[in-house]
């Protein structure tokens, strides 16, 4: 195998670990960790070790903390939003866009979103990237990466446990550039856009519903 081959195989097995460790905790979840944990443990140790730590704590920990403490992390941190659109746009009419333009680009791949989730949200863009098209979904991960490199900063000032999947994460994706690292201070130091038009509001950096992430469903005989 090519080494651009192995690595884009480590990226995809890096975003399919980390689109499902992202998610609300659940039993499902927990009886999936004997797989994560095989799943990762092949992986170069860079982003291998990052995500093993998630994993060891995802199973040593009882699943009603692990539940309080998703929802303290990333309902009520405003640096910890999952939800990819809200750094760059807030809740302006931009947002709105945003949102439609992730939706479209998952129906034309002949994916959609299960009833209750929004099109932005991470692990729904990383399962994508995976079953879907995986170019796309990489541009788009690379387009919202200063709101990537702010929660990845915020995750790591709490000693976030989750901190580990993002740090996996940005390892995988292209280098920031000097002017996005930049960007990604100031987005960190002024918030996004405030304006309250266009979209539902959501509360500064994350206060949402974090129990409807039921990702992207395949729509029969709707691939080209």
């Amino acid at each position: 195998m090519s080494r651009d081959a192995r690595d884009e195989l480590t990226r995809r097995t890096v975003f399919a670990a980390v689109s499902r460790l992202l998610r609300y905790p659940d039993e499902e979840l927990v009886e999936d960790l004997p797989v994560l944990r095989r799943t990762v443990a092949d992986l170069p140790r860079s982003v291998g070790d990052p995500l093993l730590g998630l994993v060891g704590h995802l199973e040593v920990t009882p699943l009603l903390e692990l539940q309080r403490s998703y929802v303290s992390t990333f309902d009520l941190k405003r640096r910890c939003c999952l939800y990819l659109t809200y750094y760059l746009n807030g809740d302006t009419r931009r947002r709105g866009m945003a949102l439609w333009r992730f939706a479209e680009t998952y129906r034309r791949t002949g994916l959609r979103l299960e009833s209750g989730e929004l099109p932005d949200f991470l692990p729904v863009l990383l399962e994508y990237a995976v079953v879907g098209d995986g170019i796309t979904g990489l541009g788009l991960l690379v387009e919202h990466r200063e709101g990537l490199e702010v929660l990845r900063q915020a995750l790591r000032s709490l000693h976030s446990p989750y901190a580990g999947a993002l740090d996996a994460l940005c390892r995988v994706l292209p280098e920031m550039g000097e002017e996005e690292l930049a960007a990604a201070l100031r987005l960190a130091a002024e918030g996004p856009p405030a304006e309250l038009v266009g979209v539902a509001p959501m509360a500064p950096f994350g206060v949402v519903d974090a129990e409807g992430a039921d990702g992207l469903e395949r729509v029969a005989g709707a691939r080209a």
